[in-house]
C-alpha cells in the first residue's frame, strides 16, 4: 500500500457524493474530472459496459468514475466496483494515469470534457454484475469486440488483454 494511503485524512470533510448541477457545469467547464477507470478481469473474459450517457455515448467502455474528495484512489476503485457493478474486485496492478479529452459532453457549450483517468487492471472471481444508470448493458466477452473506443484499445493494450 502507498503510504500517502495512510495519511490522517481526519481533517477532511465526510464526502459528498452529490454535486449540484450549477457546480457539475462549472467543474465541467473549468478543469479535468479526477476518475479511476477499471479493466476487468472476469473468469470468462473482459467486463465491458455499453455507455448511456456522455461522453463515449452507445460505445463499449470499462467501468468507472470520478473519484470523490478525500477518496484515495484504491478505495475509488473498490468504491466504483461496488455502486457501478455491484461486486468486489481485487486489484491487480496500476496502469498509471492518463489524459482523456471528448468532444462531446453533458454539460452544454463547455467545449467538451477533460477526464484524468487512473486506469487499474482488477480482476473479480464472481462477475454477476448488476447495471446502472451509466451502461445500457454490462457483458463479459471471451474475445475483445470490434469498434472498442481508443481509450479502452489503449487500456487493453498496456494490460496486455489484447
Amino acid at each position: 500500500m502507498d503510504n500517502r494511503d495512510l495519511a490522517d485524512r481526519s481533517h477532511l470533510v465526510e464526502r459528498e457524493e452529490y454535486i449540484d448541477e450549477e457546480t457539475w457545469e462549472t467543474i465541467v467547464q473549468s478543469m479535468p474530472i479526477p476518475s479511476v477507470d477499471l479493466v476487468v478481469k472476469c473468469p470468462e473474459g473482459i467486463l465491458l459496459g455499453k455507455r448511456a450517457n456522455e461522453p463515449a455515448k452507445g460505445e463499449w467502455f470499462i467501468p468507472g468514475g470520478r473519484i470523490q474528495k478525500g477518496e484515495p484512489l484504491r478505495e475509488a476503485v473498490h468504491r466504483i466496483a461496488e455502486e457501478e457493478l455491484g461486486i468486489e474486485v481485487t486489484i491487480e496492478r496500476s496502469l498509471g494515469a492518463y489524459d482523456h479529452f471528448y468532444d462531446a459532453s453533458d454539460v452544454p457549450e463547455s467545449g467538451g470534457k477533460h477526464y484524468i483517468a487512473h486506469a487499474y487492471v482488477v480482476s473479480a472471481t464472481e462477475c454477476d454484475v448488476i447495471g446502472d444508470d451509466q451502461h445500457s448493458e454490462l457483458r463479459v466477452f471471451e474475445t475483445i469486440p470490434s469498434g472498442l473506443h481508443s481509450h479502452v484499445k489503449i487500456y487493453f493494450s498496456e494490460a496486455n488483454v489484447i
